[in-house]
């Protein structure tokens, strides 16, 4: 069997930066042993809107019923586990990209939302997570009188 492999001299970097940021937000969040036992994080990207927060997590190949949100004393947690891809017979090289196992992503949110609200929901491999902020957190306009 040939293994083809792509030079990237700085994907070994990239990956090294990666691990050390995760450690560090891990600690920060006071969860080091649980992030230490994924073997991947799913990417993710965040908005936020005068009324709520919306972050969208790229989870291809996970139903999303098997993942686990959960919001506790203000931290969002997202776990969940994407299997390895069964290996076909009579394959002659094969590349692999795609992480799988354990994922794990936790999240510090801000007083202001309502963590009652929360609502996840996945299609075509993005889980979508809407977070709403309390109705007393927004900016309201105060009329003056004269």
């Amino acid at each position: 069997m040939t293994t083809l492999l792509r030079y990237q001299p700085w994907t070994a970097h990239r990956e090294l930066l990666n691990e050390f940021n995760r450690y560090f937000e891990r600690a920060a969040n006071g969860d080091a042993s649980s992030g230490a036992t994924a073997e991947w994080a799913p990417e993710v990207d965040i908005e936020e809107y005068a009324d709520k927060f919306v972050l969208y997590a790229d989870v291809p190949g996970v139903d999303p019923k098997s993942i686990e949100v959960t919001l506790e004393k203000g931290v969002l947690t997202l776990a969940g586990n994407r299997e390895k891809a069964v290996e076909a017979a009579g394959v002659e090289a094969r590349r692999v990209e795609r992480s799988s196992g354990r994922f794990f992503r936790r999240f510090s949110l801000p007083d202001t939302v309502d963590g009652e609200a929360v609502t996840a929901k996945g299609s075509n491999g993005v889980l979508e997570i809407v977070i709403p902020k309390r109705a007393s957190s927004q900016p309201r306009k105060i009329t003056v009188n004269h």
